[in-house]
């Protein structure tokens, strides 16, 4: 099935505009229009794994050290050097020249469409992979995002730095957390954007973990996606149905007890 005919099996149709288009959405997506968006991972060459295993072999003799190192780290960066980590200083600065290379890689090609719902709510229809925030609503009274899940508020910006993961970014983040006798479960939605390519940014992810400890469901997918007319795709005309209640995911799925 080729990306028009996902389109428009998806319902991604274009709405009349009713509603100014919340801020949160300014400079990224526009009501109406769909946009090529890609379903990718960020990934360092390869050669990064022979130092990664010493590291992993340094935690392993010395767990205690190496989680209070750890906590003590900016979040989301490499760690700051230390023999304790089982390199040499030239190992660890040919480590941090390999993260460096760090590519984003496609896994799929998607399209992406801002949908204005019921009410005060907006979706961000979405075909492949990324599909699941489909089923995420923004509500533009609440400033907060309702999935099948509960509902996401609104936590600090994101301003990540140069050498997290994906670069440095800005952006906005919802976050949903449950804690009950069956175990824990969060949710997280971020939209922003790239400060060295300018690229949209949507960083989903959705954790549950059972009462003894066990992964349930570990769901993350990253999309990028360039804003403006250089992203917009224009689609065949064709009559299809409106819908307004996207095809709900598996959620949680912790068995009752």
């Amino acid at each position: 099935m080729n990306l028009h005919r996902s389109l428009i099996a998806a319902a991604l149709v274009s709405v009349t505009a009713s509603a100014e288009t919340p801020k949160i959405f300014a400079g990224l997506l526009e009501e109406g229009v769909p946009m090529r968006g890609e379903v990718g991972i960020v990934l360092p060459p390869r050669e990064i794994d022979r130092f990664v295993a010493k590291v992993e072999a340094a935690a392993r003799q010395d767990p205690k050290w190496f989680k209070e190192f750890s906590a003590k780290a900016k979040p989301g960066v490499p760690l700051p050097f230390d023999p304790k980590l089982g390199l040499t200083q030239e190992e660890y600065d040919e480590y941090r020249a390999l993260w460096a290379k760090r590519e984003f890689k496609r896994k799929e090609e998607v399209l992406l469409q801002l949908r204005k719902s019921v009410g005060d709510t907006w979706i961000i229809t979405a075909t492949g992979q990324a599909g699941c925030i489909s089923t995420l609503r923004y509500n533009s009274t609440t400033d907060s995002y309702n999935s099948p899940n509960g509902e996401l508020k609104r936590i600090d910006d994101i301003k990540a730095d140069a050498d997290s993961i994906l670069g440095a970014w800005s952006g906005k983040e919802w976050k949903f957390e449950e804690e009950t006798s069956l175990g824990k479960s969060k949710e997280n939605i971020a939209l922003g954007k790239l400060e060295a390519t300018g690229h949209g940014l949507i960083v989903y992810r959705f954790q549950e973990v059972s009462s003894e400890g066990t992964t349930v469901v570990d769901r993350s997918v990253v999309i990028r996606f360039t804003p403006g007319k250089a992203g917009q795709i224009k689609l065949p005309d064709a009559k299809v149905p409106d819908a307004k209640t996207p095809a709900k995911p598996a959620g949680k799925t912790t068995p009752k007890r």
